[in-house]
Formats: C-alpha cells, sequence, structure tokens
C-alpha cells in the first residue's frame, strides 16, 4: 500500500489524538504529561516517544507499588493504538511503550513479565516481536 493510500485510510488515533484516552484512563498521568507537554510546547511536534518513555517509567513505579487497578484500562487503551492508530501510533505504542517496559535496566523490585497479565492479543504479540528482537535480533517487522 503506498503511503498515500495510507494517509487516506481513517485511523481512530494519531499524533494528535493518541494521548486523551490515556489520560482518561490513568489521570494520574496527567501531570507528567502536562509537564512534557510545557517543556516541548516550542517544538514542532511533541517527541512522543519520549512521553511514552516517561509512560512506561510511571507504569513501572505503579506496579513497583502495587498501584495497578488502572492498568486494565490503560492496556484497553495500548491494545487501541495498535489496532486502530495509524502507522505512527502503531510504532510508537511498540517502540516507544512496550519496549521501555521490557527495559530491565528501568525495574528494581519487578521484572517485565509482571506486565503480562494485562496486555491483550495485539499488544502481547507486539511484546512477543520486542522481545524475540532483543533476544534473537530478529526484526520487529
Amino acid at each position: 500500500m503506498s503511503e498515500d493510500n495510507v494517509n487516506a485510510l481513517s485511523f481512530e488515533f494519531d499524533r494528535s489524538n493518541m494521548f486523551e484516552p490515556l489520560l482518561q484512563a490513568d489521570p494520574s498521568f496527567r501531570e507528567k504529561w502536562e509537564v512534557f507537554r510545557e517543556e516541548y510546547r516550542s517544538a514542532d511536534e511533541l517527541p512522543l516517544y519520549l512521553a511514552l518513555s516517561e509512560l512506561a517509567r510511571h507504569l513501572i513505579q505503579d506496579l513497583e507499588t502495587g498501584n495497578t487497578h488502572r492498568f486494565e484500562a490503560i492496556f484497553d487503551v495500548v491494545e487501541r493504538w495498535h489496532i486502530n492508530g495509524d502507522p505512527y501510533v502503531k510504532e510508537a505504542a511498540t517502540v516507544g511503550l512496550l519496549e521501555d517496559l521490557q527495559n530491565g535496566r528501568l525495574h528494581r523490585k519487578t521484572c517485565p513479565e509482571d506486565f503480562l497479565p494485562w496486555l491483550q492479543p495485539e499488544t502481547l504479540k507486539w511484546w512477543t516481536k520486542v522481545h524475540e528482537f532483543w533476544a534473537t535480533g530478529k526484526p520487529i517487522i
């Protein structure tokens, strides 16, 4: 499919709106999101991969403290990003979020696999691809 055809398709999520449902699912991330937006307010486009990295750290901290009551709703949004996002959103959800959630250096009292109970089918597929990439070098795409 050509890039023009991809751009002509209708997607539920793109760069402009991908964080709206996440902030509804996890209001505790809003303050960090607002600080991020303020920090990059002069940028032509927000570096959303950095925001997703911050989200990963936030979720890891919540996991460490047992504050997981919002995880079902949060990972429902992540699943929707993977299914209904434009190509940027899908890639960002995988490389920006899932890859950081799997980064063992970010975990102190937990391990990446502790997130598995909340991963839905499409997200789990991409989680596995990221894991295989780091374990064997197998390309993600």
